[in-house]
């Protein structure tokens, strides 16, 4: 007889640092105007706005670039462990629902796309998240072995190694950047149905190519593994030995970081081979670096009173991030793009980060407010009634 167990509950820090993931993507996508690159002439600004436009698009890309994305795929795998593990409680195998559930976020993705030029990240989660059903009985042992392989970045070492044993090979041309252009072509055109088709269709395949070139296809399933595993260990339950291994995390992710990037710095440069392997490589591993310092950093300050006030708000933003994750590609739509105020033309990185802000605050407004009625976001809502459909269990 299968006993049947109460659900994991909610964990406090993975919500607040789901929101944190989710409003740095915010930020970056606003200050490159969600892929739409049309920006105010310089020579007509006045000096120290330009001078303040610089630092602003260094420290969000710096600190957020690349970053944000990787926290969103880490947690993306926990959240499957706590789906996975309490049906399995139940005597129950998630892995087919789960698969449904993948379906189900392609549909997301299109609606997100919709309003996003140049693609989605949801469609690379949905394809790549495969893995986890592949990997969701296999010992933690097997796992880290498998996530630590993809994070190496095996594709791209091996298109560096073919190209020393022929002088003439060369990467793959994917005409990512034709795709995009003729996407920014539509966005400018203003015609809504033009727009709206040509993001769904060229967009998304513009984003899913560019995900090839960049790394992002193993790395995002090395990230998903990681969630799993961390999971599994309770890394994200405050304990000794969770606490401990986060300051581990914090330091080995702080002293990696800058010879990793130096690194990158150095092999970057006119051949085009080496930028697109060796230098991907180096680029994955020192943004992985950064971003195990940044969720480190979070999961230990989070030990604080302090700064639990502190981000507060965004544990209501975190626990609707798929339906802030989609709004935002919505109202940044409407903001920046000639279908809407066109404001584009005049935002520089500073305003941009303003209007990322202005919508950050909007966001979790709403967020606050639905809860106050709704134990889930709209979106989230519907993503659980329909992962249920057909099922007896439908909570």
């Amino acid at each position: 007889m299968v006993t049947v167990e109460t659900k994991i509950p909610r964990v406090e820090v993975v919500d607040a640092l789901r929101g944190f993931a989710v409003m740095a993507i915010l930020f970056v996508h606003c200050i490159e105007h969600f892929i739409y690159p049309v920006f105010p002439d310089p020579a007509t600004q006045p000096e120290w706005l330009n001078i303040l436009d610089t630092g602003v698009e260094s420290v969000i890309w710096t600190l957020l670039a690349g970053k944000s994305y990787a926290i969103f795929a880490l947690l993306f795998g926990f959240t499957f462990y706590i789906q996975f593990t309490n049906q399995q409680r139940k005597g129950k195998d998630f892995g087919p629902r789960f698969f449904w559930r993948l379906i189900l976020l392609v549909v997301f993705s299109f609606i997100n796309s919709a309003m996003y030029p140049g693609g989605d990240v949801l469609l690379l989660f949905s394809i790549v998240a495969l893995v986890l059903i592949l990997v969701r009985k296999w010992s933690d042992k097997a796992i880290l072995i498998f996530a630590i392989v993809m994070l190496l970045q095996p594709v791209e070492w091996f298109h560096y190694i073919m190209s020393l044993f022929n002088p003439e090979y060369a990467l793959p041309n994917l005409k990512v950047g034709e795709m995009y252009n003729e996407v920014a072509e539509y966005t400018k055109a203003g015609n809504w149905g033009d727009f709206l088709w040509a993001n769904i269709t060229t967009g998304q395949k513009a984003s899913l190519f560019w995900a090839v070139g960049a790394g992002r296809y193993l790395q995002t399933a090395g990230l998903f593994m990681l969630g799993y595993l961390i999971g599994r260990r309770q890394l994200f339950v405050p304990s000794d030995s969770s606490l401990k291994f986060w300051l581990r995390a914090l330091i080995i992710g702080a002293i990696a970081f800058a010879p990793l990037y130096q690194l990158k710095l150095e092999v970057m440069g006119d051949n085009a081979i080496i930028n697109g392997t060796v230098g991907v490589a180096f680029d994955m591993w020192q943004k992985f670096a950064f971003t195990a310092v940044l969720v480190s950093s979070f999961v230990l300050l989070y030990q604080s009173e302090r700064f639990q006030k502190l981000t507060f708000n965004l544990r209501f933003y975190g626990k609707m991030s798929l339906t802030n994750y989609i709004t935002q590609s919505i109202i940044g739509a409407l903001i920046f793009f000639p279908i809407g105020l066109n404001l584009a033309p005049y935002s520089g990185y500073t305003l941009s980060a303003l209007i990322g802000l202005f919508i950050l605050v909007v966001q979790v407004r709403f967020c606050k407010w639905w809860f106050k009625s709704h134990k889930q976001g709209p979106l989230e809502s519907i993503w659980h009634k329909w992962t249920w459909i057909g099922s007896k269990r439908n909570t």
